[in-house]
């Protein structure tokens, strides 16, 4: 089991249900780890292992919606496919209203459960290609000196570089050196480009 080879885990505590959709998840070729708690699964949980989760709902101990309300706290991106024995639609509700992959009654339908399992592994993927996105901005952001973090935000507001000298108390050749560090760090060719990566760590400028 590597971060890179996905994984679907399975955490239900009866077990000839573990038994049968290993069964069905290892002959379609995916890699499987099987768990009889929820307590047993965090024991070992690696997030930087891509996959998913297929949960059962109603556990003794910690049941389905705790455990994916833990993980949520944590910051796992692993998607969450969840079981249930009855068509319980309050807690399916709730499953889906915290980012749910699917929800599905048991006894799941084959094809029904490997088409949850593909479509929360590509979830899996974006969502981990997204992070990477966002620290590699995150990590040129940090390059940046305070007096350039400065000059980006007023840069991303549409301020001109008149109006930055006069905020900041400088003269406007200083700004334009200021403005030049700031594309370079970032590696942007435009304002536009610029504009863009920072929205999406929030930053809206000044």
């Amino acid at each position: 089991m590597t971060a890179l080879t996905p994984t679907v885990f399975i955490v239900d505590d009866y077990a000839p249900v573990r038994r049968s959709i290993s069964r069905l998840l290892h002959a379609a070729g995916f890699a499987v780890a099987a768990f009889a708690s929820a307590d047993e699964f965090l024991a070992q949980f690696d997030p930087q292992i891509m996959g998913c989760l297929v949960l059962d709902v109603a556990m003794p101990a910690l049941d389905g919606l705790e455990l994916q309300h833990i993980l949520a706290e944590a910051g796992s991106l692993l998607p969450i496919i969840f079981l249930t024995g009855t068509s319980d639609i309050p807690k399916s509700v709730q499953a889906m209203k915290h980012g749910a992959s699917d929800f599905l009654t048991k006894p799941v339908n084959d094809e029904d459960l490997l088409a949850a399992v593909h479509a929360a592994i590509e979830k899996n993927r974006a969502l981990r290609h997204e992070q990477a996105q966002l620290s590699e901005i995150q990590a040129r952001l940090a390059t940046l000196t305070p007096r350039e973090r400065e000059v980006l935000e007023y840069v991303v507001a549409g301020k001109l570089n008149k109006q930055i000298a006069g905020n900041l108390g400088t003269v406007e050749q200083t700004v334009k050196v200021h403005r030049a560090h700031v594309m370079e760090k970032m590696r942007v060719q435009s304002v536009a480009e610029l504009v863009r990566l920072t929205q999406r760590c929030g930053i809206n400028g000044r």
